[in-house]
């Protein structure tokens, strides 16, 4: 029954996490219980916001709040004596939304800033090639993946974009593409194409700028760092869902970056998602017909303890922010998987669902927009099975994970371990899948796959 009282000092983007925890509430939040508890979480989790004193009473159930700085007149007091768990959950909510709305700074809002502006170019390549992408634009791989020249574009402009952001630094990224395949003459006619295609936006930038074919694949390489758990590493899936991209489905320019092993920053460039909630038409060639569309073309953006935001692709650095409802009904849960087969196995995930109750059919999607479109409330489940012997990379999972992480979801791989990005390019894991959802869900899918397992 007594006060309590936690004064934070430094500047940084922590009532978002507030936001995540309060939205993601436990099931006994809707039963009389100790609201105080609660509360001390919260504020135990917003160790670093600008200089906002908050004192709680526990016995009283009252918070009041006041703010100054950046968050002047934004917290107005809330005294409400012996509310509902539910009205202080909706109050102090709608304190941190306000809170968010106002913008404050994060230790990586500089790289998150420029990573957007390298996504946002990329992402504008890729749409001019899907417009009018042709035979002759496009390879396949050792593995029998499709490569295009969008794939090598994006990756040579992401690289061009973020030396020319940070140019003190040297720049170290993991990246899907590499050279390799557009080396010797058969191949002039395509390093021709990607050439021009890059040069044309990098002029839009800088009038200055004009590289030749060799500099060009010498920035694609710029992808071959080893990645680790040591130091700072960018991450890059130019196109993730290239099979989407070729059929005209959905598609993802995916950014990254790893501090010392920790995905801190992620960006996902998503030119065909609409704005409004996804069908399972937006999933197939049909969203081909929406590039350049009012309202379509999303983005979504997250860096570590600074929480998830989302916006227009066209609009600016996201700042509309995302938090997760947190739910434990799995009959009311609406999923995701791969669209194609080859990627996940849909015999796998449709027992997973049936062995939770799941009733409801699957939202199907290519690429990393399967993330963007759970931290933003299209479905609350997404469960990805790759086949047996398949190693999945880095770069699939990176930036979308941080995504709904800070969303306030859970992702990690069906044994219910963390994802290790800190060792190396590959993503091994545990369980053969990944599953992720909201934390009350998490836990039920976890336990769904051990079952099915045994």
């Amino acid at each position: 029954s007594q006060s309590e009282v936690k004064t934070f000092k430094q500047p940084s983007m922590a009532t978002f996490r507030i936001s995540a925890i309060l939205n993601a509430k436990p099931a006994c939040c809707n039963e009389n219980v100790n609201q105080g508890a609660r509360i001390r979480k919260v504020l135990a989790f917003a160790s670093s916001a600008p200089a906002l004193n908050a004192s709680v009473c526990v016995r009283d159930l009252q918070v009041r709040a006041t703010a100054r700085g950046v968050f002047g007149g934004l917290f107005p007091r809330l005294v409400q004596r012996q509310p509902s768990s539910k009205r202080m959950h909706k109050k102090v909510r709608n304190m941190c939304t306000a809170a968010a709305a106002a913008g404050t700074s994060g230790v990586y809002d500089t790289e998150l800033s420029k990573g957007y502006e390298a996504v946002r170019l990329a992402s504008q390549l890729c749409q001019k090639v899907q417009r009018q992408l042709s035979g002759d634009e496009k390879q396949s791989k050792n593995d029998d993946s499709p490569v295009t020249v969008a794939d090598y574009g994006a990756q040579a402009i992401v690289a061009w974009s973020l030396q020319r952001a940070f140019p003190d630094t040297r720049l170290r990224m993991v990246a899907e593409e590499d050279s390799t395949d557009l080396q010797g003459e058969g191949n002039a006619s395509i390093r021709r194409r990607i050439t021009e295609l890059v040069n044309s936006f990098i002029t839009k930038e800088d009038p200055t700028a004009n590289f030749s074919e060799q500099e060009i694949l010498d920035l694609i390489d710029l992808g071959n760092s080893p990645g680790g758990s040591e130091g700072r590493h960018w991450v890059l899936d130019p196109i993730d869902g290239t099979r989407g991209f070729v059929g005209g489905r959905q598609y993802a320019v995916c950014l990254g970056m790893i501090q010392d092993g920790e995905v801190v920053v992620g960006l996902l460039g998503c030119p065909n998602m609409p704005s409004a909630v996804m069908t399972p038409e937006d999933g197939t060639s049909a969203a081909l017909q929406g590039i350049g569309a009012e309202g379509v073309g999303m983005c979504f953006a997250a860096q570590k303890g600074g929480g998830a935001h989302k916006g227009l692709l066209t609009a600016g650095l996201p700042s509309e922010p995302l938090l997760m409802k947190n739910t434990s009904d799995c009959t009311q849960a609406r999923w995701m998987e791969s669209y194609e087969s080859r990627h996940s196995s849909h015999g796998t995930t449709e027992d997973l669902a049936k062995e939770l109750g799941i009733s409801s059919l699957p939202l199907r999607l290519d690429s990393q927009c399967k993330y963007g479109a759970l931290a933003r409330g299209d479905a609350t489940v997404y469960l990805r099975f790759p086949p047996v012997g398949y190693r999945e990379k880095i770069w699939d999972h990176a930036a979308g994970v941080v995504i709904v992480s800070e969303a306030g979801g859970k992702v990690t791989d069906a044994a219910g371990k963390k994802l290790q990005f800190g060792r190396g390019r590959w993503l091994d894991l545990e369980g053969g899948g990944i599953v992720a959802a909201c934390p009350s869900l998490h836990s039920q899918l976890v336990d769904a796959c051990v079952k099915l397992a045994a």
